[in-house]
């Protein structure tokens, strides 16, 4: 599973918050690595310099073997909170997807 990770022109790309993204994913997404591709991750911060509330975003987009991307965004008032919300989501979503191509649950 390859995972790329992307910031907007606001947020100062280093490489500690690189591998923290990378850490949540694989730590949410390890049980369909088999399946994923790869998942690409874009943090942005919509208000700039400016207070905001819920202002961080970060969309995911996985992408499984034989299917049309999966993406998801979360917004919430941190960069970490935004990341992991998104994690969560997307692992939700993939989990439904994988399931109903097996046809069933559980």
């Amino acid at each position: 599973m390859q995972i790329q990770f992307k910031t907007d022109h606001n947020i100062a790309a280093h490489e500690r918050l690189a591998e923290h993204v990378r850490g949540v994913v694989e730590h949410a997404l390890d049980r369909f690595r088999d399946r994923i591709t790869r998942v690409e991750v874009h943090v942005s911060d919509e208000s700039a310099e400016k207070v905001g509330h819920e202002d961080k975003r970060c969309v995911m987009e996985a992408r499984v073997e034989g299917r049309q991307p999966t993406a998801v965004r979360h917004h919430a008032p941190t960069l970490e909170q935004a990341v992991h919300g998104a994690a969560d989501k997307l692992e939700r979503s993939l989990e439904h997807l994988l399931e109903r191509l097996h046809g069933h649950r559980g």
